[in-house]
């Protein structure tokens, strides 16, 4: 499966399903905010309404901004998925320009916590720079906000600095198999995959 049409049929069939959640979340923050209105003009009596109807306002406006940059990220090519939005690149660069690239619009190479975040990277079918590395100290491999290795999807005898090679950079390679990671040298060219979280 080559990774332009199954982006494009993320997008595709997905825009409909992004306004229809964009409008559901901002209906439920509408009756969020009467509901806390009314328990709070209850619990407060009506003395503190203007105080409670400030907060409220400022509640809904934040709301809204982070519904707003949902859907910006959205139209902009980043995919949601479990609570982080993702960006795939269609070029290839090396390990360290591919984590600039990232840094660049406040994410980072991605983080794989979990079987549903590694089986979601899958999805590509393609080698892919992730954000695990072992540059600092060799053979004690790392993610790029400092956070040990603890779920490893490494594939067969890997890491392995294949003929002693200097491998430091991780990627998925063998996407056919769940145990898709390999170690691979930091310059040569991959795509890659962003990570950004937000507090939705």
């Amino acid at each position: 499966m080559n990774l332009i049409p199954t982006v494009c049929y993320m997008f595709c069939t997905g825009e409909k399903l992004y306004k229809l959640v964009v409008l559901s979340i901002g209906l439920l923050c509408v009756l969020q905010a009467g509901l806390n209105i009314t328990l709070r003009t209850s619990l407060y009596g009506c003395e503190d309404t203007e105080a409670v109807l400030k907060n409220m306002t400022k509640e809904r406006d934040e709301m809204m901004k982070k519904l707003t940059t949902f859907a910006d990220y959205s139209h902009q090519g980043w995919v949601y998925f479990s609570g982080s939005f993702y960006y795939i690149s269609l070029e290839k660069k090396s390990w360290k320009e591919s984590r600039s690239y990232c840094q660049q619009r406040n994410a980072d190479l991605v983080i794989i916590n979990s079987r549903e975040e590694q089986e979601f990277t899958r999805r590509f079918r393609k080698e892919i720079w992730i954000g695990l590395t072992d540059r600092e100290e060799e053979g004690i491999w790392k993610w790029v906000d400092g956070t040990p290795l603890t779920t490893r999807f490494w594939g067969r005898d890997e890491p392995n600095s294949h003929k002693g090679r200097d491998e430091d950079c991780g990627e998925i390679k063998f996407y056919d198999n769940e145990k898709s990671w390999n170690d691979k040298p930091c310059d040569i060219e991959n795509v890659w995959i962003c990570e950004m979280t937000l507090a939705l």
